[in-house]
């Protein structure tokens, strides 16, 4: 597509404002820690019983070519995920099949839906899925995330759509958005069933919790920030719950641009979703500790001969995350810049999602 143009050139420092250097974690736990920011909210408030909606509340109208249903299946640690299975109308053979996650503390009602049900209408069998502590998904407390276990939610979302009777186990790919695309290559990058990765608008979750935005986070704010995550921990354990961070994309005024995408997607008509961790709910205090002593990425170069495909936004402020993934990755592959494009726009613009480019992509490797 023509609109859509290759990059090779690292991203620099000027790249991203100074305001939203300045304010580089107010959207992530780690600095909102670390900078002693945060207020605490009761974590009673996010206690729930988990029990599967079967009214369509999803943030895009409902396909008329694909057929669709709730299921769960358990991971690894035995946490009941919930999930939403597309598959195309009157299909009929072994399909190939692709498993969709993110953003991070989305929802599957969200973009990582709108994704599948797109790609399903394109002949693939697709599944989006809450992960673990979130969403309709199983696990206690509630809104708590883990590099670990998230990843394990993507290979366990492979084991269930790969015991779906007309999906063809050597034919699935994967696509990880925003915080989630980093998950996504991690998990793919041990899971060898993955023919083909996507990375879209991604995050490196664990880089932006431990360094900051742009890597702005001295070594001195970084403990600091683990010196009072570590105190949260005794406050958590004596009142047997976890404190929860201040309500997420709720603008007080003077916020950088990304922020006010964030607020304009998960805040508004356009995207709110009640059960979604950023439409006005929060992680955890103490989200942040296994991010910030784990990286994700590590073993990027692992992922190879299977292909990746990055795609961001010319004007996301996150797309020096995606450059550097990319730059790691070993061939073969290959990054798609949208010329104007934020960080946001890839979560539901359709006319901006490159999705002729996800199809091709996606039948030349899951082939």
């Amino acid at each position: 597509m023509d609109k859509h143009t290759e990059i090779t050139n690292a991203l620099t420092e000027k790249d991203v404002p100074d305001e939203g250097r300045r304010n580089m974690m107010k959207l992530t736990g780690a600095s909102m820690v670390a900078l002693g920011v945060a207020s605490l909210t009761s974590g009673k408030a996010f206690a729930s019983s988990i029990k599967l909606n079967n009214d369509w509340d999803k943030k895009f109208a409902k396909s008329d070519k694909v057929d669709h249903k709730k299921i769960t299946f358990k991971n690894r640690y035995g946490i009941t995920l919930a999930a939403d299975l597309y598959q195309p109308k009157n299909a009929s053979g072994k399909l190939p099949a692709i498993v969709v996650g993110g953003p991070f503390g989305a929802v599957k009602e969200q973009s990582s839906g709108l994704y599948a049900q797109i790609m399903a209408e394109r002949g693939f069998v697709t599944l989006a899925f809450d992960p673990s502590y979130t969403g309709e998904s199983g696990g206690e407390p509630r809104n708590i995330a883990s590099p670990d276990i998230n990843t394990e939610d993507f290979s366990a979302a492979v084991d269930c759509i790969g015991m779906q009777g007309n999906v063809d186990r050597e034919r699935i790919g994967m696509i990880g958005i925003c915080g989630w695309g980093g998950m996504a290559l991690n998990a793919v990058a041990v899971d060898k069933r993955v023919k083909a990765v996507v990375a879209s608008t991604m995050y490196d979750m664990t880089r932006v919790m431990s360094k900051g935005y742009n890597d702005s986070v001295t070594l001195a704010q970084r403990t600091q920030g683990l010196e009072q995550l570590s105190q949260q921990r005794w406050e958590d354990a004596g009142n047997a719950a976890p404190a929860y961070q201040a309500p997420y994309n709720v603008l007080k005024g003077g916020e950088p641009q990304f922020m006010v995408d964030y607020h304009d997607y998960y805040m508004t008509p356009r995207g709110y979703h009640p059960r979604a961790v950023n439409s006005g709910n929060a992680w955890s205090q103490t989200t942040p500790l296994s991010f910030m002593n784990m990286p994700l990425l590590t073993y990027i170069s692992e992922i190879s001969p299977r292909p990746v495909l990055f795609i961001h936004g010319e004007k996301a402020h996150s797309l020096y995350m995606g450059k550097t993934a990319y730059e790691n990755a070993a061939e073969p592959k290959e990054m798609m810049i949208i010329p104007g494009a934020s960080h946001v726009d890839l979560y539901d613009q359709v006319d901006v999602i490159p999705f002729d480019k996800l199809t091709s992509f996606f039948k030349q490797h899951l082939a």
